[in-house]
């Protein structure tokens, strides 16, 4: 299933994309949101699903009608930096030998074609398409012999919009590049596990101003998701409705000659994993928003 969430921000109801690729069906009939709480219950899913394939779900005019992020009440986001050879090469870093690992703030997770903000002083804002993968069971020292895939819910399409000059130059640790505001449109759908046979042969583009940027596939990571969903449980409780950013392949701006081609208010970004659907983001000064 194609799970996501539509309507005004902070105000969604949840839905699902019907088979015909371009239907909205409404499940708030069915459920109160599509977040943690329904993706640990099989039960409530497999009405969902039920229904769906009855063809009982009323349709959600589209027209007009915002698209969320297809998450919410997101716990964390855990990202991992570096999980690509050729991002690695191109910034110059050793390959890792064992996941980096960070947090990004839940709040700065919007929707798919939502406006996002350079930030205030910013000259080093980048792209980064990302594969996210969604947990659905409390997942915690996942064993050597256990599946990891299986605490899996679904996966969505992430973009880890990152400030490098904030990231790398600011002393600390990466967090004050990774949590400006907007920073991680997420979505537009959450599929399900059952839709993503083999999440490492899933292919990720990014577009700046209709230009391809990125064009890598999830094979490429060094580590795995499976990897990476039992080595993240090993240091934190990762719970249904958590995501995990799995890293971006080459082709960023801080990986590009000078002058680098940082992002600028004006800028078209165009996200897409395959399967999973392609993001619209334009981008706007923060100061045009906020003022000063």
């Amino acid at each position: 299933m194609k799970l996501m969430r539509v309507g005004t921000a902070g105000a969604e109801r949840p839905a699902l994309l019907d088979e015909d690729g371009t239907t909205w069906r409404d499940l708030s009939g069915l459920v109160p949101d599509i977040d943690g709480g329904l993706l640990a219950d099989p039960a409530a899913l497999e009405r969902v699903r039920a229904a769906a394939e009855a063809g009982d779900l009323p349709v959600i005019p589209s027209d007009g009608v915002r698209v969320g992020p297809p998450l919410a009440r997101i716990g964390k986001v855990v990202c991992i930096g570096l999980n690509y050879h050729d991002h690695a090469a191109e910034t110059g870093a050793e390959p890792p030998a064992e996941p980096v690992v960070f947090l990004k703030a839940a709040d700065t997770v919007v929707g798919p074609y939502d406006t996002v903000l350079v930030p205030r002083g910013s000259a080093r804002t980048d792209w980064e398409v990302e594969l996210g993968v969604v947990i659905g069971r409390t997942a915690r020292y996942v064993a050597d012999d256990e599946d990891p895939l299986a605490y899996v819910a679904g996966y969505t399409t992430s973009h880890d919009v990152s400030e490098r000059e904030f990231q790398l130059e600011r002393g600390g640790t990466w967090d004050k590049g990774k949590n400006c505001e907007t920073f991680n449109p997420l979505g537009p759908w959450l599929v399900t596990a059952d839709e993503v046979p083999d999440p490492q042969s899933l292919a990720l583009r990014l577009w700046v101003n209709g230009e391809l940027r990125q064009n890598g596939t999830t094979g490429a990571q060094i580590f795995p998701v499976a990897e990476l969903v039992r080595y993240v449980s090993r240091f934190m409780t990762l719970y249904p409705g958590d995501v995990i950013n799995t890293g971006t392949p080459a082709g960023v701006a801080l990986g590009q000659p000078e002058p680098k081609p940082y992002l600028r208010a004006g800028d078209v970004v165009e996200v897409e994993v395959e399967g999973l659907g392609r993001q619209r983001q334009r981008f706007r000064d923060a100061s045009e928003v906020h003022g000063g």
